[in-house]
């Protein structure tokens, strides 16, 4: 009997897929906010506020590696796609994305929590 032990192809088409359901949440939630602007000003206005948030920047860290692992992720499989030969090297593939993700996230987060910080 063989048992399928996953590995990081699994990992990257599971995560693929959680960051792209992700950033369409995202992306209907963001909608509806701007759709409250026919209810009228305040409606929309008090929406608003609640992005300012400590607990709604946190939300926007997330969103933002979402995307980037969603973006970086598309563009290994794109190549792998186009270039076939480079599925002999799809898992070193995955940890030059994986260092690309972690070079990229630290300063942004970094900006991002700052004005957490500084109140």
């Amino acid at each position: 009997m063989t048992i399928y032990r996953g590995g990081v192809g699994q990992v990257s088409w599971a995560l693929h897929r959680i960051t792209g359901v992700g950033v369409l949440l995202f992306l209907l939630a963001h909608i509806l906010d701007t759709f409250l602007v026919v209810l009228g000003p305040e409606h929309y206005n008090s929406i608003i506020a609640l992005y300012r948030l400590p607990v709604f920047r946190i939300g926007e860290i997330f969103l933002f590696a979402s995307v980037l692992f969603h973006a970086l992720n598309g563009a290994r499989i794109i190549l792998i796609d186009f270039w076939t030969d480079l599925t002999r090297i799809q898992r070193q593939l995955f940890y030059v994305e994986m260092i690309a993700f972690v070079v990229i996230m630290i300063p942004v987060t970094y900006l991002m929590v700052k004005p957490l910080v500084e109140r």
